[in-house]
């Protein structure tokens, strides 16, 4: 089920992709069926990260019912990139990430969130496969998917279209299934090829301009840490 030119195939899951090594990403988990949860544990994942804020991992009436038993093995970590209405960021972001354009005032912001989701993908890397997940898994898992890919040495291109292809994740499930409020829509093809060839673009230089290897160091990933995130992302160590 590894598989590079589509999305994973666990039962429920929306917008689910490989990243690199040992790190996938997607939308919800409250998508994933009993099943899927099983499928996602034998494709080698033993921790999901949520990046979302405590209120959204929330299940809602039209998820389906999963039993316990049906994580058995895999361990549930929240770990936020940023701070519910924090003033500074909405100012200029709004409610919510959903541009590229935002990451790096995200990471200017709250650099310790992401060192902090760099810390759990090392803790992590001792167990197995990792998935990060956010609510559209589009943009803060986007934001974290890139940096991963910048420290597994994708190209641009790589990056950008990593972006890209969630973003049209996404945008087909608004089209089967309807957006979840008002700021966001179905969009066709036609109006969302031009805007997303700009931010993967944007995606693109947030992640070189950062150089993820020294902004994690400098906010307090230890060395051995990102040795271990490294690995995780199937490539060599830092030093």
């Amino acid at each position: 089920m590894n598989r590079a030119d589509g999305p994973m195939g666990w039962d429920g899951a929306v917008n689910a992709w490989h990243v690199a090594g040992g790190v996938y990403r997607m939308g919800r988990r409250e998508w994933l069926t009993t099943a899927g949860w099983r499928h996602a544990y034998s494709d080698g994942v033993r921790t999901v990260i949520d990046l979302r804020n405590t209120p959204e991992a929330r299940r809602r009436d039209s998820d389906p019912l999963v039993a316990d038993s049906a994580l058995a093995g895999i361990i549930l970590v929240s770990a936020p990139t940023e701070e519910p209405g924090h003033p500074r960021f909405t100012e200029i972001s709004g409610p919510y990430l959903n541009d590229p354009a935002y990451y790096a005032d995200n990471a200017r912001i709250f650099p310790e969130k992401l060192s902090g989701v760099f810390r759990e993908l090392a803790a992590a890397s001792t167990r197995g496969n990792v998935v990060l997940h956010c609510a559209a898994g589009r943009d803060r898992s986007g934001m974290v998917a890139a940096m991963v890919q910048d420290l597994a040495g994708h190209s641009d291109q790589e990056i950008a279209e990593g972006y890209r292809r969630a973003a049209r994740g996404i945008n087909e499930r608004y089209r089967t299934h309807g957006p979840p409020h008002d700021r966001e829509r179905y969009v066709e093809e036609a109006e969302l090829a031009p805007v997303l060839e700009q931010r993967g673009d944007a995606v693109v230089e947030f992640v070189r301009s950062l150089d993820t290897r020294a902004f994690l160091l400098r906010h307090g990933l230890s060395p051995a840490e990102l040795d271990a995130v490294m690995a995780l992302c199937g490539a060599g160590v830092s030093r």
